[in-house]
């Protein structure tokens, strides 16, 4: 299996993580995002020290990783998530939303300004079909309104699609800086969440169940994916990962149909269909070799 394969496949692995956020975010109830969000980076801090003594590497070397790699990580881990929620808390969460669903065609756009990549009309093709399919599917009714008292939410949002993006494309450019680095700023960015959850958020004491969930969730979509995301970055096609994106919230739908109460209806499927088509298209060239 060639190294690109294995970046593609551990590229989607991570994608299907973070299709399970969605219902596993329900089940954690009222606990607050930052919180969440300090407990489940926790969890992935530990994943990484693991990591790290199964490779038989000394924690010492997270120190040796180069300042602009720190500086790249810590930003993309904790500024996403911080951009994010403020963007939910300033800003309708549809609109909200939408927009931070720019960063997979954010990535297919940015990574022709890489070294030996190439955007062909595909690639765009497939990811703004992927983008309406991620429309239809946060917008519900297929409406949209931005209003001008929600710019500073609507500001936050572009900041985390950007942010996401920027970072994911720059971990190609890194592919030299150890994916076991991922640990550092995992640690970062789990004492940057408890700070900004003692400013600004009250504690709640999770019950067992949702202790039970925000662990899985920092095994799982806010936590492990990051370092299989890392690998299918600066081994995978990263055009093919940034199109592929948009099925996760198509497939976080479906979760939520399938465990809650929400409903399929005529729209999700158009949705569906959107997805899959341009998530075939950006894949032509890989599809036909």
């Amino acid at each position: 299996m060639s190294s690109q394969t294995k970046g593609n496949l551990s590229g989607i692995a991570a994608i299907l993580l973070w299709t399970t956020l969605g219902i596993f975010t329900v089940l954690t109830g009222d606990i607050p995002p930052f919180e969440l969000v300090s407990i489940s980076f926790f969890i992935a801090s530990i994943i990484g020290i693991v990591m790290l003594r199964v490779q038989g590497h000394a924690f010492s070397l997270l120190f040796k990783v180069p300042i602009l790699a720190w500086v790249m990580g810590v930003v993309g881990l904790f500024g996403y998530h911080f951009f994010y929620f403020f963007a939910l808390k300033n800003a309708p969460a549809v609109e909200a939303n939408l927009i931070n669903y720019l960063w997979p065609l954010l990535i297919v756009l940015l990574s022709s300004l890489l070294p030996n990549e190439r955007l062909r009309w595909f690639h765009t093709v497939g990811a703004i079909f992927g983008l309406i399919g991620a429309f239809l599917l946060v917008s519900k009714n297929g409406s949209l309104q931005l209003e001008s008292q929600y710019t500073l939410g609507y500001i936050f949002a572009i900041f985390a699609a950007f942010t996401w993006a920027s970072y994911s494309v720059i971990s190609k450019k890194l592919s030299h800086i150890p994916i076991y680095s991922v640990t550092g700023f995992c640690i970062a960015t789990a004492f940057l969440s408890l700070f900004c959850h003692l400013s600004f958020e009250q504690t709640v004491i999770p019950n067992t169940t949702q202790f039970i969930v925000a662990i899985l969730i920092g095994l799982g979509p806010v936590g492990g994916a990051f370092y299989v995301w890392d690998y299918g970055m600066k081994n995978g096609d990263i055009k093919v990962l940034g199109s592929l994106s948009y099925f996760i919230p198509l497939l976080s739908t479906f979760l939520l149909i399938i465990f809650s109460s929400a409903q399929m209806n005529s729209t999700i499927a158009i949705a569906c269909i959107l997805i899959v088509a341009g998530s075939l298209i950006s894949s032509k060239e890989l599809l036909l070799k």
